[in-house]
């Protein structure tokens, strides 16, 4: 299969048939030839970001649904649809295209289906918006449409049309090999277009992306990329010269790593991750940036004995949730996400507060990060672990973002950070 269309709607009918688009991306690429991948993966991303725009339009030219076993062509008409709209590409060659992707799918039978959709779009464009729900104009979901509206009223939409782009690439400067002055400077000799980071003293934002190996120094360990809301986990917890710190779900290990160059004298910090593959990234990070941890493959829920024996002064939980403030990097979100996966995600959540609490010294703080928009794992999830525990809450205020009850939430933005939430809970001295 070499037709760029074509790959992409096998990718995400598999997404569409409930595959993660992060585990099946890297490989099903392949199937596309190298010099048609970029265009391959736009495609995928960028109607992935539309999904719920581009399907409900589909529908609305279909005169039946596609059968369960078609959703590669019904992922297909949707790229065709995404591609007339977003693209440079002309429009009888994305016609023409994704036309001859029926053949390359082995579903020559949609060839008129596909024709018709994508020819009668291009008449009724303007009428085709006008019937759509509400949901649907913002590309999201029915059901994270209505509870982002409800709990975030004016700034919906701001989320909306963040879920809709491509993140801008941010990188965090390595204080203990540069300055963010210094590494500006060295960007620009390199002709690499850059400014300030807003919210993080030790970002810097790019004007477009390009690859890794083009930053000055990457290789070496100045730099590495991590979003603006991301650094800003580091300086909230605060580490101290002599402290032993746990990053209790460390992988890829980008915050671990800013905490050890703010604070080189940190006696330990200890990265643990369930899994082992995704700590070995952790390791790879570190040896980058020539920073010393202990890995440790462990569950944070049920944490082993030797570590609750010599608690921690410090505990960073970046939980696994929803992360429906990052729709804009994972976004098969849009698809796979459903309303009763949060409470599943808040029970998981609870349980690894619970296991790392024993871990925690008297008087020590534990911050609590999710990268979802939903109360549900954020603001409930700690007010009801406080009530258990007996956690105190200590505040936090950013310079961006708005307040919550227990913590402070950021808004994901077109040209800014993610969507993260933050809540410092401290354990009471005994």
């Amino acid at each position: 299969m070499s037709s760029p269309r074509a790959v992409a709607a096998d990718i995400i009918g598999r997404v569409l048939a409930g595959q993660s688009l992060n585990r099946l991306l890297p490989d099903a690429l392949d199937a596309a030839a190298i010099a048609q991948r970029p265009l391959c993966q736009e495609l995928v991303y960028g109607t992935l970001r539309e999904w719920p725009c581009l399907e409900a339009t589909c529908l609305s030219f279909l005169a039946k649904p596609l059968r369960r076993k078609d959703q590669d062509i019904m992922a297909l008409l949707c790229i065709g649809l995404y591609e007339l709209e977003h693209l440079s590409t002309p429009a009888h060659a994305v016609v023409s295209e994704t036309v001859n992707a029926t053949r390359a799918l082995k579903k020559p039978w949609a060839k008129g289906v596909v024709n018709g959709v994508l020819r009668t779009y291009q008449r009724q464009e303007n009428v085709a918006a006008e019937v759509l729900s509400p949901a649907a104009q913002r590309a999201l979901p029915a059901w994270l449409h209505t509870e982002l509206c409800a709990q975030y009223d004016g700034a919906a939409e701001q989320i909306a049309l963040a879920a809709r782009h491509r993140p801008p690439m941010t990188l965090r400067v390595n204080q203990l090999k540069s300055t963010r002055d210094d590494y500006l400077r060295q960007l620009t000799d390199a002709e690499i277009k850059a400014t300030p980071c807003a919210v993080s003293r030790d970002g810097v934002v790019l004007s477009r992306p390009v690859d890794v190996g083009s930053l000055p120094g990457f290789t070496e360990g100045v730099a590495s990329v991590q979003d603006s809301a991301a650094q800003l986990v580091a300086r909230l917890l605060t580490p101290q010269a002599g402290e032993r710190i746990l990053d209790a779900c460390a992988a890829p290990g980008g915050k671990a790593c800013h905490l050890l160059e703010l604070q080189p004298a940190i006696e330990e910090l200890v990265a643990l991750d369930i899994s082992e593959p995704r700590l070995q990234r952790v390791i790879e990070n570190t040896a980058r940036l020539d920073l010393r941890l202990t890995p440790l493959v462990a569950d944070a829920s049920d944490l082993p004995e030797a570590l609750i024996a010599k608690p921690f002064d410090a505990i960073l939980a970046d939980v696994p949730c929803s992360a429906t403030g990052v729709i804009r990097r994972n976004p098969d979100i849009k698809i796979l996400r459903e309303p009763g996966d949060i409470a599943g995600f808040a029970s998981q959540q609870l349980a690894i507060l619970a296991g790392l609490w024993p871990a925690l010294k008297p008087g020590g703080r534990l911050l609590y990060v999710t990268c979802s928009l939903l109360a549900a794992e954020n603001d409930e999830v700690v007010s009801q672990f406080a009530a258990q525990c007996g956690a105190h809450t200590d505040a936090v205020t950013l310079d961006t973002g708005t307040p919550r009850q227990h913590g402070w939430q950021t808004v994901p933005d077109q040209h800014g950070g993610d969507g993260l939430y933050f809540a410092l809970l401290r354990k009471p001295a005994e």
